[in-house]
């Protein structure tokens, strides 16, 4: 049930920062409604995660694909484009996430 937890939390999290972009400064109302919503349902399904996960370990993984999809949603969404550096430093977070998964022990 954690993973659903963790993977709740990273869907909301990329739902709020794309809101965010939309929000056009929190002067459009409903881009802005979401974000709140999206950040405090992220918020609460970490700290569910975090019952089971080691807090870093949670956040590595939180954080960096969050990082990995909000990127992917730049993208497609809004037309943004990742030169070859922001492209290997992605690759990285998400080689690191990778090695968390597969070598780590820090869950309970």
């Amino acid at each position: 049930m954690h993973w659903i937890y963790l993977t709740i939390a990273i869907c909301a999290e990329v739902a709020g920062t794309s809101a965010l972009k939309a929000s056009d400064g929190f002067t459009r109302v409903l881009p802005s409604v979401v974000v709140v919503i999206s950040y405090g349902l992220a918020f609460v399904m970490l700290s569910q995660a975090l019952r089971i996960f080691d807090l870093a370990v949670a956040y590595a993984i939180w954080s960096g694909a969050g990082i990995a999809a909000i990127a992917l949603v730049g993208l497609w969404v809004y037309g943004q484009k990742l030169d070859l550096a922001g492209i290997i430093g992605i690759g990285m977070i998400v080689g690191g996430i990778v090695v968390v998964q597969l070598f780590s022990n820090s869950t309970h």
